[in-house]
């Protein structure tokens, strides 16, 4: 191998084009339109353009990017994470082109990549599950059969995906009708198959995950487990490892476990088993992702490994060497997302204004962002992983402190202020958290120093910073004064609300941010109520719920499926 494609963009892309240089291969990447000027598209030895924006002409064009493959004469493609790195079809189509695919075969992807054949191929292993089915549903009334058998809450999945993505909960039969057709709707959407299957919900669980690598060779070893149990909305938010609390004899039945998963579908290369471990201590499988978790940095961090390295390696041939991998100290990974932690993570592209990065020691940061950078609505809203590393646990709290505020973006809203109560709760600190922790218990209200001073209605303010000096001491200083070059006064657009849609005035409902309308509620002169649903709305890969300001009848609904639409655009009208 000596030179390697980059099938992928963002901070993932920088990832893998850095570690391929050191390694001395030429690197070739491929951007979008969209992502022309690119960081990743200057740090790569050639660069090819994909195709237009939307990842369906782009980032995942397989004829496209096969094609500049073997037009750059590259020998292998890594595929990163996301697109098409879980691509069965994709891997195969590499491979009969000729080149090295750095992952694991299309059969495992296909194995693992389908839930209930994942479920029962592990569950042949010796691997425990969650108590649930490994057949299809293709009715609400058949989970409304298995409640009988199960209980409430059961989780309805998507069969062929993973990352939260075509999964709803069902607390009682009367929410089994939209928790069904919503999973099913997600799981077509985003995997192109609507199958999905049901098994028991776990109430408050640890989300731990195990990293193992494979070579050809017949050679497996375990690198250590992740917890990744602070969430919202299923995704992940932060990560670490070693797991909090977990004992060696835990480790040890882990291990024993996530290889004997990855050894069921014949794997090859990096991936990671992952499990949800109850209350008592007891862990179930599932799912593999069949890929370089976003996470991997915190295992890199412990172990001193090179993970992207080691997946070239093996893609190369070579055999695993490692002998016995120690791990030493604490990671915790922040994702730092373009999103507002203060309106229910709700995303929000736009261009970067100001981007500083913290340093120091132990202190990394993956990052594609630079001033001016425009984060889009197109792809995935993850703007770079701040990692930290220390001797223990709480030194790595404090020291993810002090780089949290140590960075410095504007322009967009990210999920900083939201690490920070995370690490300032005690739950957290002393290991209690659990996967809908975040969401049902850290405060964020609390800590917002962004929330503006009510407006008037026609005067658009904007939040501003100033160094002033009193008594000799330097303080910073933060006010609000009209948008440069706009006048003291101007219309301003729709403000939007903390806890629901957008709303101009008079029952008016708008968008909260550019996206497609993926499913109408509603229709045009019927009654609606105060928190009804109206729409969903899907931007940067994240669905959103468009609900009702205030009683009343729906007197104009602007908006069907498919609709592109654009922050602050009339959704519908409510008299």
């Amino acid at each position: 191998m000596k030179s390697l494609l980059v099938a992928n963009r963002g901070e993932i892309a920088v990832r893998v084009i850095r570690t391929a240089q050191e390694m001395g291969l030429r690197t070739i990447a491929i951007y979008s339109e969209l992502d022309r000027d690119s960081l990743h598209v200057d740090l790569a030895d050639e660069a090819w353009n994909v195709g237009p924006a939307p990842s369906a002409e782009s980032y995942l064009n397989q004829k496209a990017i096969i094609g500049i493959a073997l037009e750059s004469k590259a020998d292998a493609v890594h595929p990163g994470y996301g697109f098409l790195s879980e691509n069965a079809t994709f891997a195969r189509a590499v491979e009969r082109a000729g080149l090295i695919w750095v992952g694991p075969p299309g059969s495992s992807i296909e194995a693992m990549g389908d839930k209930i054949t994942s479920r029962r191929n592990a569950e042949q292993h010796g691997v425990p599950t969650v108590p649930g089915i490994t057949d299809p549903v293709d009715t609400a009334d058949q989970v409304r059969d298995l409640a009988a058998e199960y209980g409430y809450p059961l989780a309805i999945k998507a069969a062929h995906g993973g990352g939260g993505k075509g999964l709803r909960v069902a607390w009682d039969a009367d929410e089994v009708n939209d928790a069904f057709e919503g999973a099913r709707r997600e799981a077509d959407a985003y995997f192109g198959n609507p199958e999905v299957y049901v098994e028991k919900y776990l109430e408050k669980p640890r989300h731990v995950e195990a990293q193992v690598l494979f070579d050809t060779h017949g050679n497996g070893v375990f690198l250590g487990e992740r917890d990744c149990s602070v969430q919202r909305r299923h995704q992940k938010l932060i990560e670490e490892t070693p797991s909090p609390g977990f004992t060696d004899r835990q480790r040890k039945a882990l291990s024993k476990a996530a290889l004997a998963a990855a050894t069921s579908c014949d794997y090859v290369n990096a991936g990671t088993v992952e499990f949800l471990v109850d209350q008592a201590g007891d862990f179930y499988f599932l799912e593999m992702n069949t890929r370089l978790q976003v996470e991997h940095t915190v295992t890199e961090m412990v172990t001193g490994l090179d993970l992207v390295e080691w997946q070239l390696r093996v893609a190369d041939g070579e055999e695993l060497d490692l002998g016995p991998v120690e791990s030493r100290g604490h990671a915790i990974e922040f994702r730092i997302n373009a999103e507002d932690p203060f309106d229910n993570f709700m995303p929000t592209p736009g261009q970067v204004v100001e981007w500083q990065e913290p340093a120091g020691p132990g202190v990394r940061v993956d990052s594609w962002v630079r001033p001016g950078t425009s984060i889009s609505q197109y792809y995935d809203n993850l703007m770079a992983k701040l990692v930290v590393w220390a001797p223990d646990r709480e030194g790595a709290i404090n020291r993810g402190k002090r780089a949290l505020r140590e960075f410095e973006v504007s322009g967009v809203s990210t999920t900083i202020p939201a690490h920070l109560a995370v690490l300032a709760h005690d739950d957290f600190v002393q290991g209690k958290h659990h996967t809908k922790w975040m969401e049902e218990t850290v405060p964020l209200a609390d800590h917002d120093p962004e929330f503006a001073p009510s407006l008037p209605e026609e005067e658009a303010l904007a939040k501003k910073d100033i160094t002033v000096e009193v008594g000799g001491r330097r303080f910073r200083v933060s006010y609000w004064a009209p948008e440069p070059g706009t006048g003291a006064v101007r219309r301003r657009a729709p403000k939007l609300s903390r806890s629901g849609p957008a709303v101009a005035a008079d029952g008016v409902v708008t968008a909260p941010m550019q996206g497609t309308i993926v499913k109408v509620q509603v229709k045009a002169g019927q009654p609606i109520k105060t928190g009804d649903s109206i729409c969903v709305l899907e931007a940067m890969k994240m669905e959103n719920v468009v609900t009702a300001p205030n009683d009343g009848e729906l007197v104009d609904l602007r908006v069907q499926p498919g609709d592109t639409v654009t922050a602050g655009q009339v959704i519908a009208i409510i008299k």
